[in-house]
């Protein structure tokens, strides 16, 4: 058995001694070439896929919704969409670990089963890789009265 340029292997055939090919399993290998997914692309396709889960409210712990927040109120400044996902990508596949901010009253067990599902699909359908794990940490959970800001609350307190 030998190994060609792009990665798949080839052997001969006992009847007629020609080579057969047998190409990678990946849809990111070719005869043609390879095809590399930096970190950040699957990081961006798993956060937006992790957003579009109802009872998801945010992604990422604390410090990082902080900085988030800061960075939107710059001007010109863009949506950091891969915020609270980490991933580990090989040639093959992929793992991903989410932090989250769940919705008060949705039940956890049954959105990190939506997430895990939606975010395996995406990034398999988008990359072609094999999502092998997908990890979630729930770090907080949003109530809607939380969001009214401090100003308004000792406004309501002096009246």
């Amino acid at each position: 058995m030998t190994q060609t340029k792009s990665g798949s292997t080839s052997s001969t055939n006992g009847s007629d001694g020609q080579p057969v090919d047998r190409t990678d399993s990946s849809a990111l290998a070719s005869e043609y070439g390879r095809t590399s997914i930096a970190d950040t692309v699957v990081s961006k396709i798993a956060g937006i896929a992790a957003r579009e889960i109802s009872g998801v409210h945010d992604l990422g712990g604390g410090a990082a919704r902080a900085a988030g927040a800061i960075r939107e109120r710059i001007p010109g400044s863009r949506t950091n969409l891969g915020q609270g996902v980490a991933v580990e990508v090989g040639e093959r596949q992929a793992a991903a670990d989410l932090d989250i901010v769940a919705e008060y009253g949705t039940s956890i067990p049954d959105l990190a089963s939506a997430i895990r599902r939606n975010v395996k699909a995406s990034v398999e359908r988008m990359t072609g890789l094999e999502v092998t794990e997908v990890n979630i940490t729930v770090h907080d959970v949003f109530l809607e009265d939380e969001s009214g800001d401090a100003d308004a609350d000792a406004a309501r307190r002096v009246e």
